[in-house]
């Protein structure tokens, strides 16, 4: 029985707890989180006893904290269109709303969480850092100190990390090595939002039981598989902390490269924590290192110049706020990487991501080598289009094949087809922000789909080649905003005899 499916079959809801938000004034906890809190509340998720604990340096009272969020998810919901906040639900959930005014570099605001779990009546707690990454080891630390992480049989203390975790392999280590010194790896939830993503988490349940899949899903098969995830937008307000981040450090250790473990990890012995997160950290582990000059040479990196998406003329990087004129940061960024295992080996992965590109899409795209074509040598078979499996994350989720058919009349002559299915044509889809899961499994104690330790440092140790190589030399490439990266991202496929699928 899969996780998934054991989720579903029967959700109860997480056991009392109090849930401390730092950050709480940020985008990520208005935009994200107390959304999910509220749709979680709405599913019959979330029993009566969750308290939600704001803690963020601004003065606001219990009811002006608890108001400020009703009124932004409120306008949310109206400018969406879809639904409205229904007040029943928000005022059971808003009954367990405060606030703590604080420094998270205070001793003494700790002390004030130790009271509010003391006045709580449960000991079970949960610290959300929904902040910057410079605060996560402070805060870490300080919980430690003040002997909020420590256990009981009746009581668990839980820490949930947010991206980037470490921006090389060297703070990746030393951010691990901070929060192990005061917690145990069970107490850590380092949080990728992808993976509450039902389409994701659908990998797993479609290649594992179905043997279909499973028969041909190897280098016998499959030519190459490609990853990507393009968006429409640009940095928007993030133009400082994206100058510092970057395509690659702000996509590839997590998002991308979760994406590429659910599709080449080998079948867990167990669909528990434990057995799924160790398969993930092999196929991780498995990526073969490149030298510098080979990372150099299969890597691209671009940034988005002006140009018009939509008709609608946007600036370049370097006209955004707080970006420096002459940037090298990449906003777009394709590599190629090797699996070295029995399964994989021999078979490239393609990853590209990007923003302003020409369509928000997010896929996984696996090509498979050609049939043998004896029979059909007086047709057009050097016209024939590779045959894919495609398994889109976002927006419109769903999977489908391409398959090759004869085209009706006399004459042999042949097109592709698609065979598939959109989840919303066959699954009611709740509205969601894609935490939900999360934080759900969170509150419950399930970290199946949470990275541990190893996996985020072989992570980073896959990509610290690159940015070595980029560190020699920091050259971008330009393309145009609606574009689908620089020329270079192209001939990254094309020397290789293959193309990117087509986005959208």
């Amino acid at each position: 029985m899969t996780h998934v499916i054991r989720r579903k079959s029967k959700a109860e809801p997480a056991p009392a707890t109090t849930l401390f938000l730092f950050g709480a004034h940020g985008d990520l906890v208005k935009r994200l989180l107390v959304p999910a809190l509220y749709n979680l509340k709405r599913n019959g998720l979330l029993g009566d006893g969750l308290r939600i604990i704001g803690v963020d340096h601004n003065a606001i009272s219990d009811e002006g904290f608890a108001q400020k969020l009703e009124d932004f998810i409120r306008n949310e919901m109206a400018g969406k269109g879809d639904h409205t906040l229904d007040p029943a639900v928000w005022s059971k959930l808003a009954k367990g709303i405060s606030y703590v005014q604080g420094d998270f570099l205070d001793d003494s605001t700790y002390q004030k969480l130790a009271a509010k779990i003391a006045d709580s009546g449960t000991g079970n707690a949960v610290f959300y850092l929904a902040t910057a990454p410079r605060f996560f080891s402070e805060v870490a630390r300080r919980l430690g100190a003040a002997g909020l992480l420590e256990e009981t049989p009746e009581a668990f203390r839980r820490v949930v990390i947010e991206k980037p975790f470490g921006s090389d392999l060297q703070t990746a280590e030393a951010l691990n090595a901070c929060l192990l010194k005061v917690m145990t790896e069970k107490q850590i939830y380092r949080i990728d939002h992808y993976l509450g993503k039902e389409t994701v988490q659908n990998i797993l349940v479609s290649r594992f039981s179905n043997s279909l899949f499973e028969a041909f899903w190897n280098n016998h098969y499959i030519d190459h598989v490609q990853i990507t995830a393009a968006e429409t937008v640009g940095v928007e307000t993030r133009g400082s902390f994206y100058e510092h981040t970057g395509a690659l450090r702000d996509m590839v250790p997590n998002h991308l490269f979760q994406l590429l473990a659910m599709v080449a990890m080998e079948p867990p012995a167990a669909f528990g924590a434990d057995a799924v997160r160790g398969e993930k950290a092999k196929v991780i582990g498995a990526i073969r290192p490149w030298t510098v000059e080979e990372a150099r040479a299969n890597s691209v990196r671009g940034q988005y110049a002006a140009g018009q998406i939509d008709g609608k003329a946007l600036p370049g990087y370097r006209q955004e706020d707080r970006v420096a004129p002459d940037s090298k940061t990449e906003t777009y960024v394709a590599l190629k990487v090797m699996i070295d295992n029995w399964r994989w080996v021999g078979v490239p992965f393609y990853l590209r991501t990007g923003k302003r590109m020409s369509v928000r899409d997010t896929e996984i795209v696996i090509c498979f080598k050609p049939a043998p074509y004896a029979q059909f040598r007086d047709t057009e078979v050097d016209e024939l289009q590779p045959t894919y499996l495609r398994i889109q994350i976002q927006p419109n989720e769903g999977m489908w094949f391409d398959l090759l058919a004869k085209r009706p009349g006399q004459a042999l002559k042949m097109d592709n087809i698609e065979l598939g299915f959109a989840y919303k044509d066959f699954f009611e889809m709740q509205p969601s922000t894609g935490y939900e899961t999360l934080i759900y499994d969170c509150l419950t104690g399930d970290q199946t789909l949470f990275q541990r330790a190893d996996n985020i440092e072989n992570g980073w140790r896959a990509v610290q080649p690159f940015l070595d190589a980029w560190q020699q030399d920091s050259s971008v490439q330009s393309y145009f905003a609606g574009e689908n990266g620089p020329k270079a991202g192209e001939e990254l496929l094309t020397r290789d005899g293959r193309v990117w699928h087509r986005l959208g």
